[in-house]
């Protein structure tokens, strides 16, 4: 936009990309807050790697921005997508340098085939990308066979939250109202 002297567009959208940015970067600070803001060691599934449902395009994914954060802060993180290629994933993680230095991939970062098996010892569901089949998920049996307490982190607005508390889960969720076990993720004041 700029190089056609559109200065104030190229600014807008520059700042376009900024709160995107910021806002990868909160979901997954709000995610360790939540978590007693310590999460080294925790499993964390990451469902969705896709940036958008029925595609296995992961160009600018907020997944991969999310894994960062999360990687930097010791988690291990287990990833589940319907479409996405395992080696597109892990070509991801190598170009957006989302393993710290001396993290090497298959430590810290593991490719599921199965939503099932990947969520046995989490701590925590991100739901990451608004595939049509997490919302039919068993989640009574997905909980069943997590640590406990138990988290979703529902960053696409996809599920049921009231039958997700009823189940048993942490629930938190961007842009839900705050309610007595329901919890906004925006209620989580940063520090």
């Amino acid at each position: 936009c700029e190089s056609f002297g559109l200065k104030e567009v190229a600014e807008y959208w520059d700042q376009v990309v900024k709160i995107n940015d910021h806002q990868k970067m909160r979901f997954a600070r709000k995610m360790i807050k939540s978590m007693f803001n310590t999460i080294s060691g925790k499993k964390i599934v990451l469902l969705g790697w896709a940036f958008k449902k029925d595609t296995g395009d992961t160009r600018e994914t907020a997944s991969v921005y999310v894994a960062k954060h999360l990687l930097a802060e010791r988690a291990k993180i287990q990833i589940y997508d319907p479409k996405v290629e395992h080696e597109q994933i892990e070509s991801d993680f190598k170009y957006y340098k989302a393993l710290a230095e001396g993290q090497e991939f298959k430590n810290y970062v593991t490719i599921a085939t199965d939503p099932y098996e990947a969520v046995k010892g989490a701590h925590a569901i991100g739901i990451m990308t608004e595939w049509d089949e997490f919302k039919k998920y068993d989640y009574k049996k997905m909980y069943s066979v997590m640590a406990k307490p138990a988290f979703i982190f529902d960053g696409r607005l996809i599920l049921d939250h009231k039958k997700l508390l009823d189940i048993g889960f942490e629930v938190y969720a961007i842009g839900k109202p705050y309610g007595i076990k329901y919890q906004n993720m925006d209620d989580l004041k940063s520090e």
